[in-house]
């Protein structure tokens, strides 16, 4: 399919039925979105766990917030000073009334009390006078209370129910729980809130030529995929069963893929069609049926998803380290994010939804010239910036590529060839660079990186010249 044709998808075929060639690929916002409606697909049939406040940080609500009781759930005082009854001056009675202790006896008309922010205010009283309104005296003989200044009825109390009423919707499903949503569950009377559960996820890594520990050598090189993703996918909100190293033995892989227990299957290496390049005979034998089988992107267009069966899905990763990271923003991200109905995540520094984005918190639009407004889209509002330097482009695929934030401004970086993870790790994002590449000034959209990243100072890591010799390695 090519960017102007029709952007509804034909039915997936069983993996046995499909070639493995690059004339086959998914144009990179159609590979998204099918990712996407994956993902929301299986999320529909998994039931929402609940867990402690304490437990919940980062996760998104499964089902509305709503309030257990009223806030406040009595009239309370808003500041320290004199809850008064009637108008004064008054008789300052003896007693003080402190937050989280039993009430005052009800006040007659020209009595006044102490009070504490907070403590509830007692039946009869009409408003409180801050201490620095108001003044007592005489020294001798009943204390009376005078006030400094107009005193409205009704100021400086909190009325019962002021912020919301028992039963009252205070968030809606899907919103993402910050520290400040655990304040207000814990207001609103909750220990626990329902989310989603994390999706379990298991990482197969491929290839007999890597190490786990050591300097490479004899033609044997460190696995850089294994370290990286587990923690990366935690960052997406899964839970990491395993991370399995087997090796380019196409039976256990079969043994691995058929007998996990996630719900999604990550192999690293193995998608292309060498001599043991395992992962589509061993789709194919396992009856899954292939979603997308490579994507018109660079780096990692040997990537795929695959439905394994009701609720279970593999991805498979290139191997090179790069494109496997491309791998992870292309059909991981999207996928993991509908089945935890997880925001995208925070704008980069200096990055900004461009200005056809939604505002509301939701799904993207994906280009007019390759998805409908009805075709499902990537979760995450997409994010955009202008570039300082122009990136070369391939002819026909997508590029994903390194960036950091200048002045307003995103850089792309040097080492963004597919084996090299030396400009992703100083990275704020990965731009998104169209077929024909991009010139100087034109904004981009920006794929976030899922954990908190700082603006670069201006003599951080490298940057690429305009035209760098090595962007030409579109891998």
């Amino acid at each position: 399919m090519t960017p102007g044709q029709p952007a509804t998808p034909p039915a997936p075929a069983p993996a046995s039925e499909r070639g493995h060639g690059h004339h086959r690929a998914t144009p990179w916002p159609e590979a998204r979105a099918l990712a996407a409606r994956a993902g929301a697909g299986a999320a529909a049939d998994r039931p929402p766990v609940r867990v402690p406040l304490g437990h919940a940080l980062g996760r998104t609500l499964a089902e509305p917030l709503r309030a257990l009781t009223d806030l406040p759930s009595f009239d309370s005082s808003a500041m320290d000073g004199w809850a008064v009854a009637g108008p004064g001056p008054w008789t300052v009675r003896e007693e003080s009334v402190l937050a989280g202790h039993s009430g005052a006896a009800a006040l007659a008309s020209g009595e006044a009390v102490r009070i504490a922010t907070g403590a509830r205010v007692p039946a009869g009283a009409t408003a409180v006078v801050r201490t620095e309104h108001s003044r007592t005296g005489p020294v001798a003989g009943p204390v009376l209370l005078h006030p400094l200044r107009e005193v409205v009825p009704g100021q400086d109390i909190r009325p019962r129910g002021q912020e919301c009423r028992t039963g009252e919707e205070l968030l809606p499903a899907g919103s993402l729980v910050g520290p400040a949503v655990l304040g207000l569950a814990a207001a609103a009377g909750y220990d626990e809130i329902a989310v989603p559960a994390r999706p379990r996820v298991e990482v197969l890594v491929l290839g007999d030529e890597l190490l786990t520990a050591g300097l490479p050598h004899e033609g044997l090189i460190r696995d850089a995929l294994g370290p990286m993703l587990g923690p990366w996918l935690t960052a997406l909100g899964a839970e990491v069963l395993a991370t399995r190293r087997i090796g380019d033995d196409a039976e256990a892989l079969y043994e691995a893929v058929t007998t996990s227990a996630a719900e999604l299957v990550v192999t690293t290496g193995g998608t292309a069609a060498g001599p043991v390049d395992h992962v589509h005979r061993v789709l194919d034998k396992a009856g899954a049926t292939l979603l997308v089988d490579g994507v018109k992107v660079r780096p990692g267009h040997p990537m795929l998803l695959a439905r394994l069966d009701a609720g279970r899905h593999l991805v498979g990763l290139p191997g090179n380290p790069l494109a496997a990271v491309s791998g992870l923003l292309t059909l991981a991200a999207p996928l993991l994010a509908a089945l935890t109905t997880r925001p995208s995540a925070p704008t980069p520094p200096g990055g900004t939804a461009p200005p056809s984005a939604p505002t509301a918190p939701g799904p993207p639009t994906a280009p007019a010239e390759t998805a409908p407004p009805s075709a499902p889209t990537a979760p995450g509002e997409p994010l955009a910036a202008p570039l300082r330097d122009g990136v070369q482009g391939h002819p026909h695929d997508t590029r994903l590529v390194p960036v950091v934030h200048r002045d307003g401004l995103v850089v792309p970086l040097h080492y963004n060839g597919p084996a090299m993870l030396r400009g992703i790790a100083a990275a704020d994002a990965m731009a998104v660079v169209p077929p024909g590449g991009a010139e100087p000034g034109r904004r981009v959209e920006l794929l976030a990186l899922p954990w908190p990243t700082e603006p670069q100072a201006a003599t951080a890591t490298p940057v690429s010249p305009p035209a760098p010799a090595q962007g030409a390695c579109f891998t």
